[in-house]
């Protein structure tokens, strides 16, 4: 039993959702059940179940399974996007969410303006921005693009600009979700070597990822999630054939 104190702990976590069903209510159904009306058709769909999960401080760890498994969601109650239905979630420490690049731009503002936005939303402080500003500039290779308005981007310019700005936050904790697949063979390089310096300094990451080769590159641990529940895998290469024989 490992006696370090985790910096994630997820207990006994159960995620359910409401899917609402298609309504068919007539006068007729109306008068004889009048309270039908109210009470919203539908069921509850379970997407994590019993989940129990520590992260260690300086692990990487992967996280992969089929589209449907539960990653994502797992990964928004690590970051606080969703509350679990049932069971205990504690982060110990600053932690930054690469979940949904660019989340909080606007539009109407010009490329430069959004950095400054989706820095502050990422907790950062305006005199740091300031500072990492042309660092943010150059990574995203954008500089003769700053001045114009974000809704004139295409979707991989404001994904690699999202990335650019997310990277110069500091945190104890970094959610990483299919974010590996960010831009270009160059710029996935530059990714890759920002992930490697994560792990040169220590840094904790958690990684949702369909990349059998870079759970086997970065991760230390890894855990399978198949219809909503971790399988018992003890290797990193258990986990990467698992997901391959599915």
């Amino acid at each position: 039993m490992d006696e370090r104190k985790p910096i994630i702990h997820i207990k006994n976590v159960r995620k359910s959702f409401f899917l609402p069903s298609e309504k068919h209510n007539t006068l007729v159904e109306f008068l004889h059940n009048p309270l039908r009306l109210f009470k919203p058709a539908g069921e509850q769909y379970s997407v994590l179940k019993d989940i129990d999960l520590d992260v260690y401080p300086g692990e990487f760890v992967g996280i992969m399974g089929r589209n449907g498994s539960g990653k994502s969601t797992l990964l928004k109650i690590m970051a606080g996007i969703y509350e679990p239905t049932d069971g205990t979630v504690r982060v110990n420490g600053k932690l930054v969410p690469f979940l949904e690049l660019g989340v909080g731009f606007n539009p109407e503002l010009s490329a430069r303006e959004n950095v400054y936005l989706n820095g502050v939303i990422l907790g950062m402080k305006k005199k740091d921005l300031k500072q990492k500003y042309q660092e943010i500039v150059d990574f995203a290779e954008l500089e003769k693009f700053m001045e114009v308005p974000l809704k004139n981007f295409s979707s991989g310019m404001q994904v690699r600009l999202a990335f650019s700005i997310a990277i110069m936050a500091d945190a104890d904790v970094y959610l990483l979700d299919e974010v590996l697949a960010v831009g270009d063979v160059a710029f996935q390089e530059k990714c890759f070597n920002v992930f490697r310096k994560y792990k040169a300094d220590g840094k904790t990451v958690v990684l949702v990822t369909h990349s059998p080769q870079s759970v086997k590159d970065f991760c230390d641990r890894a855990v399978f999630l198949k219809d909503g529940i971790i399988q018992p895998q003890n290797t990193v290469d258990d986990v990467i054939q698992a997901y391959i024989n599915g």
